[in-house]
């Protein structure tokens, strides 16, 4: 039983490894900048087991990121977000894929919400633009 279990979850990290190259490759495809991954999966109470987060120059590079990434993860997983926020304003987009949260938001908007900040306990990973 303890080997079944404990291949899910090498399957579920697998799964979401696999998840998150496709969202970090198809945010550095349209140039967006500082772009982190938060690892929350020891945190109780987190909504996420990741949250991804990167910056973008314009509302217009906004939704570029956030199309390339629903494009390229349906290509590569199958997959469709659960819930997407904020593509009205343009100037902070949430891509829930549940266990993966993306926040593509614009310089002054993510220094106004310091999710980093939020997070703090979370381990970062930084990614090259």
């Amino acid at each position: 039983m303890a080997t079944h279990t404990s291949s899910k979850k090498v399957t579920k990290l697998t799964k979401n490894s696999k998840l998150l190259k496709a969202i970090v490759n198809s945010i550095q495809e349209k140039k967006g900048e500082e772009i982190i991954s938060l690892d929350l999966r020891h945190i109780d109470e987190a909504v996420a087991d990741f949250f991804i987060i990167c910056e973008a120059q314009s509302t217009t590079q906004v939704k570029a990121i956030a199309d390339n990434i629903e494009e390229r993860v349906k290509e590569i997983s199958g997959e469709n977000p659960y819930r997407r926020e904020g593509r009205s304003a343009l100037q902070w987009v949430l891509i829930d894929y549940v266990n993966v949260v993306i926040h593509i938001m614009l310089p002054e908007t993510r220094k106004l919400y310091q999710l980093e900040e939020l997070w703090c306990d979370a381990p970062e990973q930084k990614f090259e633009n």
